[in-house]
């Protein structure tokens, strides 16, 4: 072999049109030789240059761009990694070349099928120095018939991947740029005579309760022939049914007029016959005179479509009805017989009963108003980047399932067939995604005649692969690639091949929610504002459901105003929820070294730095705050009852489930107080159907321990009662609270006299423990939301990032002191004031009082509050407050108010960007203890609490988590107010109650310092 290069047009080269390919099929058959391993490789720096004699090895499935140094990842989100336009490529596209000898058998009356589950981005497949095909789709199978390039005994398979194509520019998702074969690699073989195809109709009728099933088999090397003794048998529900396959009959047409006249022609037809056809086709009443010839009639002008094929319908069927909460399948087998009866071919598939449909404004499963609680997934993992097994997308699914999320939008590619089986299984929701976006040229290429058919194939094959999968509810005509005349052609040709199912694409309405029908079938919008949505279910020209592909984005410490958006969905018409932005951070760990990588650290350019990093999970799956605030919103459980109700000894509670009941759930109840929780207790939920509210009695126990003087809430956690593919039983999946409001914490009034205060001369506090004294506070590290373009440097402007003291003033009285503070911003145009007054309790303890005014041009702020540094030597931390995550103002409902402990470390949330992290709102009481000795503080209002290793200037000077040096320092803080997270990066800032724009602060706490050790 001189080269990789195949004797074809240029146009071919690029990757335009395939060659040799299959067509797709939604059967997936057993490998009789699994290629999976150690191939032969080397990599080329162009398609067109010729392979040495020096080869290495690689794996395969597998990403030379997270192995071979050579060609690293490259990550761009909307601009292309090189500087050309479609269709044209740049010169250095990297190409691997996998080489392999493999011994095979070929056996009379066989086919011989190489299948290449997914290649990046153009394949080149050779047998034996012949060339066999082409196929330029990166995350759908390729499957060749090599029966006629093989030979028996040793065979050289040779797969030639190109990392560009032109079909790279509809290829331009948001992701890592890698190269190399993804998915699985084997060969099987079928006899010529096989099944080729499944169509499976699992439909239910809500109403009736009754399934229809139809199902039609399509035959391979059948179809050319006009007598076929072939019978095809479909296994389902316990009834085996047979038909005959379909032969190929002659094209029809109109007799030819005879001239034959040595006899009187006999009448065959009546009169205007001919006017069948337009009475037929009005819908009009069929005269009498025709009703012996309509129906032979309407076959001979009606087109043949069963040729190779049979079809089976059954109706009335007793079934158990699929949803994701109930997640029933039933096994479907077909087998074609010759006609002795022998089996020639057989397949057995998964199906679930159920239907889909939009009615009026809203997406209906099962004659049920769904709530989409979904996230978008791409293919990511840190080690292999885009290489996946069945247990990594187990993990990942089961996670999900144990977080209440109930849908997946696949962005922005169809995953492995794997992946849906097991969303069947476990019971998800699924927007099926074809492989399109063209994000940086969205203008052109949906228009563009020379990309038409690539668009249509990339759906085409999509949905005949995924069909017969129950957890898909809708089609996706791909991601951020405009609207033109293609996506129509790919609705058109979706809803007529597969009615059962609406089709989804947002670019046909990102500029008119109330336009694109064409396109789509639903509402589908980006980021949307609440009050966006508000209008949206409020406007008489609402016609269809609103589901957001794309909200909550999730950059970094994000995901602020998510109980916003379900206010919204659950008490409004239309609005019906929709899919997280998004499910897993992307940076990559390929050394597995912990050193998370994000555009630019491999040298990539150009490339969109750290915006990959907006998952609520992070790479390895460790949940952030934000996946914890998604599951207490999605809980298939709401407490709708206050404090007084739990007072007397009732919880009442709501079922949000659309279908299944609370008997899968088990629940345990307890009291929350200040000094831990007590008084726990299993108790049975109430029998409620989906939708349904019940009251829920609460122990003796319960009642006693909600009455007592520190009772801070009763929590009720929910708990799975049965093992399942995705959790084994007692896996929790909620917390719920009703806060029994406590009060506030009395501060003393103070002991001693001034001589008692240990202060130094400009006011500040002086303790062996204190590092730095506490001091005021307006600045966090900037959160990657705070430091976007969208908010305009406003916290920048404010100055409050270097506050530089003016003046210092103290008075005395008795035994306080009062010190007034006046700093100067960093720019120096503004003031700020800061007075305390600060009361001797007793030795190393204090009770202050806070005021700060800020100048009045302040009209929002990141922080108002108190920070101090200790020294070495403390390690653990607890309080009273919400816990035990990380929690802000706008991210909180799913926080739970508690006692709760953790070590300082833990109390970071490590951020791929070190950035603001790690605060707890509604603190009342904190106490940080170690060998140095012991740290308590209580505040008459609640504060926010950030216990952090590093300074604000140490997590903004470093570009990585895993630049910070391990630190023994504890920076504390104490805030009175402290602003919301928000999503601004992409999506809706904080809401105003969120901000800061106030100017007087004033607040009371406590500090006890004790240098002897915990």
């Amino acid at each position: 072999m001189t080269g990789p290069g195949f004797a074809v047009t240029p146009a071919d080269i690029t990757g335009l049109h395939p060659i040799g390919r299959l067509p797709m099929t939604s059967l997936r058959r057993p490998a009789d030789v699994d290629l999976n391993g150690v191939w032969d490789f080397q990599l080329l720096e162009r398609p067109d240059t010729s392979v040495s004699d020096c080869w290495g090895t690689t794996t395969v499935p597998g990403l030379w761009t997270m192995s071979d140094p050579q060609d690293p990842p490259h990550y761009t989100n909307v601009p292309m990694p090189f500087d050309e336009i479609p269709p044209a490529l740049t010169k250095r596209n990297p190409t691997g070349v996998y080489r392999r000898k493999v011994d095979l058998s070929p056996t009379p009356g066989r086919r011989t099928i190489l299948h290449v589950g997914a290649a990046e981005s153009l394949l080149r497949v050779m047998v034996n120095d012949e060339p066999v095909g082409l196929s330029n789709d990166s995350h759908l199978a390729a499957e060749f018939d090599i029966t006629d390039a093989i030979i028996q005994g040793p065979n050289e398979i040779v797969l030639v991947v190109s990392k560009y194509s032109a079909e790279s520019y509809l290829e331009d998702q948001d992701q890592w740029w890698h190269g190399g074969i993804t998915r699985p690699v084997h060969i099987y073989t079928v006899p010529d005579v096989h099944i080729a195809d499944v169509v499976v109709l699992a439909d239910y009728d809500a109403k009736s309760g009754k399934g229809s099933l139809t199902v039609e088999v399509v035959s391979a090397g059948l179809a050319h022939l006009t007598a076929v003794d072939c019978h095809a048998e479909v296994i389902a529900l316990g009834t085996a049914e047979i038909r005959p396959i379909g032969p190929r009959r002659a094209a029809q047409e109109l007799p030819k007029p005879s001239d034959e006249r040595g006899s009187k022609p006999a009448t065959r037809f009546p009169a205007d016959f001919m006017d069948l056809l337009s009475i037929r086709a009005a819908g009009a009443e069929v005269p009498e005179r025709f009703a012996d010839i309509a129906g032979a009639f309407a076959q001979t002008v009606t087109h043949e479509t069963s040729a190779g094929r049979a079809r089976f319908e059954r109706a009335a069927l007793d079934v158990s009805p699929w949803t994701a909460e109930t997640p029933h399948l039933e096994d479907l087998t077909v087998r074609l017989r010759d006609a002795d009866g022998e089996i020639l071919d057989e397949v057995t598939l998964r199906i679930g009963f159920r239907k889909v449909e939009i009615r009026g404004k809203d997406l209906l499963v099962n004659g049920q108003r769904i709530l989409v609680q979904g996230v978008n997934r791409h293919d990511f993992d840190p080690r292999t980047g885009r290489v996946m097994t069945r247990e990594s997308m187990l993990e990942e699914l089961s996670l999900m399932k144990r977080s209440n999320i109930n849908a997946v939008r696949t962005s922005h590619y169809p995953n492995d067939p794997v992946f849906l089986d097991l969303c069947d299984e476990i019971g998800l929701y699924v927007v099926d995604e074809a492989d399109i976006e063209g994000h940086a040229f969205a203008g052109i290429l949906a228009d563009d005649p020379l990309y038409l058919p690539s668009f249509l194939r990339r759906l085409s094959r999509m949905v005949v692969r995924d069909r017969n999968h129950p957890s898909i509810i809708m089609w996706s005509l791909g991601n951020e690639t405009g609207y033109g005349a293609a996506h129509d052609a790919m609705a058109a040709w979706t809803r007529n091949v597969d009615p059962s199912r609406p089709v989804h694409y947002e670019g046909a309405i990102s500029n008119d929610w109330h336009g694109g029908h064409a396109a789509t079938d639903v509402v589908c919008p980006m980021y949307a504002s609440f009050a966006s949505l508000e209008a949206y279910a409020q406007d008489e020209r609402a016609d269809r459901p609103l589901i957001l592909c794309e909200y909550a984005y999730s950059l970094g410490n994000s995901t602020g105003g998510l109980s916003e958006y379900w206010r919204l969905f659950e008490s409004l018409p239309c609005l019906q929820g929709g899919f997280i932005w998004e499910w897993r951070d992307h940076a990559l760990d390929p050394d597995g070294d912990g050193h998370y990588r994000y555009g630019g650290d491999f040298g990539d350019e150009p490339n969109s730095g750290a915006v990959l990093n907006n998952g609520i999970v992070f790479p390895d799956l460790t949940p952030k705050p934000a996946l914890f605030e998604a599951r207490g919103i999605f809980a298939p459980v709401r407490i709708i009852s206050d404090a007084a109700r739990a007072l007397e000894g009732q919880i009442d509670i709501r079922n949000r489930q659309s279908f299944a009941d609370l008997s899968l759930l088990r629940g345990l109840i307890q009291v929350e107080t200040s000094s831990g929780a007590v008084a726990a207790a299993e108790v049975e939920l109430p029998a409620l159907g989906p939708g349904r509210t019940g009251s829920l009695e609460l122990p003796e126990q319960i009642r006693v321990a909600a009455r007592k003087p520190d009772a801070l809430a009763v929590t009720l956690t929910l708990r799975t009662r049965t093992e399942t593919l995705w959790s084994p039983a007692g896996t929790e999946i909620a917390s719920l609270q009703v806060v029994l409001n406590p009060g506030p914490e009395q501060q003393p009034t103070g002991a001693g006299d001034v001589a008692s205060l240990v202060l130094a001369e400009d006011g500040s506090i002086v303790h062996p423990l204190l590092r730095r004294a506490p001091e005021l506070s307006l600045w966090r590290a900037l959160t990657e939301n705070d430091a976007c373009f969208a908010l305009d440097s406003r916290f920048v402007r404010t100055g409050f990032f270097q506050l530089s003291l003016v003046n210092s003033d103290i008075e005395h009285f008795g035994n306080t002191a009062v010190v007034t503070r006046t700093y100067s911003t960093a720019f120096g145009d503004e003031k700020v004031t800061h007075r305390r007054s600060i009361t001797f309790v007793g030795s190393g303890d204090w009770v202050m009082e806070e005021q700060v005014k800020l100048p009045e041009s302040t009209h929002d702020g990141l922080r108002v509050g108190i920070e101090f540094e200790l020294i070495d030597g403390f390690e653990d931390a607890s309080w009273v407050g919400l816990g035990p995550w990380e929690n802000y103002p706008d991210r909180r409902q799913a926080a739970l108010l508690g006692a709760w402990e953790s070590s300082i470390k833990s109390l970071a949330v490590p951020y791929i960007v070190p950035q603001s992290n790690g605060t707890r709102g509604g603190v009342t009481k904190m106490r940080l203890g170690g060998p140095a000795g012991t740290v308590s503080t209580e505040h008459a209002s609640p504060l926010h609490m950030t216990v952090s290793r590093y300074s604000t200037h140490e997590l903004e000077s470093a570009t990585h988590w895993w630049q910070l040096s391990e630190s023994s320092k504890t920076v504390v803080n104490l805030d009175i107010a402290h602003r919301g997270v928000g999503t601004v990066r992409l999506g809706p800032d904080t809401l105003p109650q969120y901000r800061l724009d106030a100017h007087d602060y004033s607040w009371q706490w406590r500090l006890t310092l004790d240098s002897r050790p915990l």
